[in-house]
């Protein structure tokens, strides 16, 4: 179930929050959790055992740790069965046949591949999700959770089950066990006009531009085409770069946009998520870019993966290897396929680059800083979107980087001008400024909420097919 569907906006989302405020207050954690439940099984029922054993093996191995506290030996063994349990199903469901078909390539084994192998609704973040857990009890960061309902519904809280943020425990743990006035009526002014911008970025840019995207390599539904396109192959070299430009701003609205919905509906329920998106876009350099872009991933790596392996604190070639571990696990989090490792390892080079002299020279420089940051995330969306169907990597590669005529750019430019406009312009700190200055105007933020919302139920019922793009993650 999507958060920019009719069903979610007028079925769902009013139902669960009218349950959930009229809750007795220790109720409210039950209801959360049952309603989130429903969420994730009304379209992945196949795949509640699979939530299920995660919640249960973090959950017991959680208070284990905490009752053997004393014994180092036992403490690590519960520690590495839980972590064990939750990517091991991560692994199994999202990795197995990336792993047979590599294996047959480099062996020449004939290894046969899972069939019918299907990835579970969010399983990438609640899998991150739980290990934060078990490993922060593990460092003594948080108490472990004896109250299994707490828990479940801290795993499977539906606004960020699906596309984040990675919310860890220790975020929301405070709030979790607040049970009177854990909802007040600013916190949910807040959260509707957050879920409103982030339902606005996602059905009136996202969709617009990502429009322009399906109009040259095709529409896709299930791995199967169901509407032509141009085709890369037909293009020339401007129309792949005014692609690639409108799939840079789409997946950023429509990744932002559903995070920012999340959090509205974090604020809604009475828990504060980190923001997981800062205007990455007005970034100068690719060290600032991953600061704003998806935080609460980066956040997660360098605090599970990046400091456990030493960080900074053991010399600079040592570093540089962690660099390299973190950047190859982030490409490879985010797909079975190598253009992700090389999409990792792209910005590794990068970000090693910066940190050895690079950083010094962007800081002197006047504006161009932003040209060679946006020229490098434009590139990098290309490796990331070059195993997606319709795309092959090495034509689109080709056709960006070898001038060559094809299917004219104002052939598209002329009918979607204007939502590139809009999407550039709000991608940058004009709109947040204007917005701030008039914000505490009560009439001015209804009128911004109730004419977005209307605009955008108009899409949704006249729309057809809206696409999330990280659902597959």
């Amino acid at each position: 179930m999507l958060f920019s569907t009719i069903l979610f906006l007028f079925r769902f989302l009013p139902i669960t929050l009218l349950l959930y405020y009229l809750s007795p207050p220790k109720m409210k954690n039950t209801t959360l959790f049952l309603c989130s439940l429903v969420f994730y099984c009304w379209g992945e029922v196949r795949f509640f055992g699979i939530m299920a054993a995660v919640i249960l093996i973090n959950y017991i191995c959680g208070i284990l740790i905490s009752r053997f506290a004393a014994n180092p030996a036992l403490k690590r063994l519960f520690l590495i069965l839980s972590i064990a349990g939750s990517l091991g199903m991560l692994l199994y469901f999202k990795y197995s046949n990336f792993f047979i078909e590599n294996i047959n390539t480099l062996f020449g084994a004939s290894i046969p591949l899972i069939q019918n192998l299907v990835l579970p609704l969010g399983i990438s973040f609640y899998t991150f999700q739980s290990m934060s857990y078990t490993i922060d009890v593990y460092w003594n960061r948080v108490p472990s959770e004896k109250n299994i309902v707490n828990f479940g519904a801290y795993v499977v809280m539906f606004p960020q089950l699906i596309a984040g943020p990675i919310v860890r425990y220790s975020e929301i743990n405070e709030r979790l066990h607040i049970y009177k006035n854990r909802v007040t009526l600013d916190r949910v002014e807040e959260g509707i006009m957050q879920f409103t911008f982030g339902l606005a970025k996602k059905v009136l840019v996202a969709d617009g531009v990502n429009r322009l995207w399906t109009d040259i390599i095709g529409q896709y539904k299930g791995g199967s085409l169901s509407q032509a396109g141009i085709g890369l192959e037909n293009v020339s070299t401007p129309l792949a770069w005014l692609g690639m430009l409108a799939y840079t701003l789409y997946i950023y609205y429509d990744f932002s946009g559903y995070s920012l919905m999340g959090i509205g509906m974090g604020k809604m329920l009475g828990f504060d998520f980190h923001m997981n998106f800062n205007l990455p876009y007005i970034s100068k350099s690719i060290t600032e870019f991953w600061r704003r872009w998806h935080i609460s991933l980066s956040s997660w790596f360098k605090e599970y993966v990046y400091i456990p392996l030493g960080g900074n604190r053991k010399g600079l070639p040592r570093q540089f290897l962690n660099i390299f571990i973190v950047w190859f696990l982030t490409g490879f989090w985010h797909g079975a396929n190598w253009n992700f490792i090389f999409w990792g390892l792209y910005y590794c080079f990068f970000l090693i680059l910066e940190k050895t002299f690079m950083l010094k020279v962007l800081e002197k420089g006047k504006g161009w800083q932003h040209l060679y940051t946006m020229l490098i995330v434009i590139v990098g969306w290309a490796l990331f979107v070059g195993s997606d169907p319709g795309v092959s990597l090495p034509v689109l590669l080709n056709k960006m980087f070898v001038p060559q005529g094809g299917v004219s750019a104002l052939y598209l430019l002329r009918n979607y001008a204007g939502i590139l406009a809009v999407g550039i312009f709000f991608s940058t700190s004009i709109p947040e400024k204007l917005y701030n200055k008039v914000k505490h105007l009560t009439w001015v933020r209804i009128v911004i909420m109730l004419g977005l919302l209307a605009i955008c139920i108009t899409y949704m019922v006249a729309g057809g097919y809206s696409p999330f793009l990280y659902f597959r993650f």
